[in-house]
């Protein structure tokens, strides 16, 4: 787990070098509509989340998972970079599209793995460790991304270049894993028992929720629109990754003792204070405690989720169950993406913010009723199964 941490710490330096700058690059540099940013991030992680459902069930027949996890990082790791060369927004797109299919390839099978190798009682402490040190990486990439800019007196395209040295040295703790081949009665895929109907429930609150989870790129757009400069809206964005980056561990070893679906609840709830926030002001300055709040739905959030759905499915099938989690984010990214671009250019920037906080809202009452329908099981605090 360690070494998939230090692993996503280094391929999150990579890629959040870039990924503040990405939305400015491509509307500024490219002269790319805004609905082409919330089309390009919605169709790039529509793209990485239906992989994520092929790769999670792929993992679950094979003998090891870890082929697909260095393929993945691999992958993304080489279409990164080459941002820097482009001289057209489609370009950017195919790119962006590029590294969130090797992110489709390696996310399920890497998830099984964490789960594979920690107790029952533990998933969502060892999903928290693991985003936190992800999202410490997204500390790092933006703040070195600022010196860089500096160095480069404002030139985006040499930041993109340097981008590919982290990218490469994500890749050499990997090498360290040692993965163990599954016995054959573990390698049922498809022939497993189903998913269950209180999985499907979680689903369907997480499509609720994602109906309105625009991309972060709208809230960087409309910092940007209230008058931020580049330097400060990368600082605003590491405002909210040093809040997630601290959090996230604690959140998700607190999911593991009072309900998974409590602090997840309490993230929707967050979600839905900041979007209601961004839609409503009209003040640069409102940017920074909404963004660093913002973390606290990101902490309580990504890890937990994930843990909740690996308590959720039966062993032989926690990589499909994983896949199609990611893969309903995904495919809701893409829509809330781009009716998110849509609505920012067309109604108002606080349009698709709007629509967020009321979709969280939704989830959360959906959630509610998900926790008390059938087949719930008694809270304990002694156990991470009281949620499934």
């Amino acid at each position: 787990m360690r070494l998939f941490a230090f692993t996503s710490l280094l391929a999150d330096v990579s890629s959040e070098m870039l990924y503040p700058l990405t939305p400015l690059f491509l509307t500024v540099v490219l002269r790319a509509p805004v609905a082409a940013v919330g089309g390009m991030e919605g169709a790039a992680e529509a793209v990485a989340s239906l992989l994520k459902i092929w790769s999670g069930g792929w993992s679950d027949r094979a003998r090891r998972r870890m082929p697909m996890v260095v393929g993945g990082y691999a992958l993304s790791s080489a279409a990164r970079p080459l941002l820097g060369v482009v001289t057209a927004w489609p370009q950017a797109v195919a790119l962006r599209v590029g590294d969130r299919v090797g992110k489709g390839l390696r996310t399920s099978p890497r998830d099984s793995l964490i789960v594979d190798a920690t107790e029952e009682g533990q998933r969502g402490r060892a999903f928290g460790f693991h985003r936190a040190a992800d999202s410490l990486g997204a500390v790092l990439g933006p703040l070195l991304a600022l010196v860089l800019l500096a160095a480069f007196h404002g030139h985006m395209r040499p930041v993109f270049l340097v981008a590919a040295i982290p990218g490469a040295l994500s890749l050499i703790p990997l090498l360290a894993v040692k993965e163990k081949p599954r016995p054959a009665e573990h390698r049922r895929g498809g022939e497993g028992p189903p998913l269950g109907r209180r999985y499907w429930w979680f689903i369907a609150v997480v499509a609720v929720f994602g109906l309105g989870n625009s991309t972060d790129a709208l809230i960087l757009l409309r910092a940007k629109g209230l008058g931020m400069s580049t330097s400060m809206v990368v600082l605003a964005y590491v405002a909210y990754n040093v809040v997630y980056a601290t959090l996230a561990w604690p959140l998700g070893s607190r999911g593991d003792r009072v309900g998974k679906h409590r602090v997840l609840g309490m993230g929707f709830a967050v979600f839905a204070v900041v979007y209601a926030g961004l839609a409503l002001i009209h003040s640069s300055a409102l940017i920074w405690p909404l963004l660093a709040v913002y973390g606290v739905y990101a902490a309580a959030t990504e890890g937990v989720a994930r843990a909740l759905v690996a308590d959720l499915a039966p062993a032989g099938r926690r990589g499909l169950a994983l896949g199609v989690y990611h893969g309903t984010v995904g495919v809701l990214a893409l829509v809330a993406g781009t009716v998110g671009g849509v609505m920012f250019d067309s109604i108002g920037p606080w349009a698709p913010f709007a629509l967020g906080a009321g979709t969280a809202a939704a989830a959360c009452l959906i959630l509610l009723a998900w926790r008390k329908g059938p087949g719930a099981a008694p809270i304990t605090r002694a156990s991470s199964t009281a949620v499934a």
